[in-house]
């Protein structure tokens, strides 16, 4: 078994010589970019997408149900929990819209040079923080 993991830590660099590489990459090892952070976060909040739907098909389905199932829901998404989900979904909603809007300019060929590729990342974290406070400040005060 030694002998296995010893010949698949040994690689060639540029230079055509023999050098060990780990096995993995380990994440304490390396610094996160802000695009792999990005790009993570964007998985993660497909996700959260995902589950903030079925929240909402809940919702709606007992809104159309009889009975006092709206009421439990509602008083649910009401609650201080409920909230904080709703501002989870919105936030992650709004992220996936503006990290998808930077992956579509990117999609042209543009945004790849090491400075804008920075900023247009930038750009998406606090395009999604404002976004969601203004939301939800407009929606407390309509509310």
């Amino acid at each position: 078994m030694r002998d296995v993991r010893d010949a698949l830590m040994v690689a060639r660099n540029t230079d055509g010589k023999l050098v060990r590489r780990p096995l993995s990459p380990h994440l304490q090892v390396h610094r996160w970019p802000v695009s792999m952070a990005l790009s993570i976060c964007h998985r993660i909040s497909g996700v959260a997408l995902g589950a903030g739907t079925i929240l909402m098909t809940v919702w709606l389905a007992a809104a159309a149900s009889p009975g006092n199932a709206f009421a439990v829901v509602q008083s649910f998404l009401g609650s201080p929990l409920g909230y904080l989900v709703l501002f989870g979904w919105s936030l992650a909603l709004i992220y996936h819209f503006c990290s998808g809007m930077r992956h579509l300019y990117m999609d042209t060929g543009k945004g790849f040079e090491p400075g804008e590729y920075d900023r247009s990342g930038w750009a998406v974290i606090i395009a999604t923080g404002v976004l969601t406070v203004v939301v939800w400040v407009f929606g407390l005060l309509a509310g």
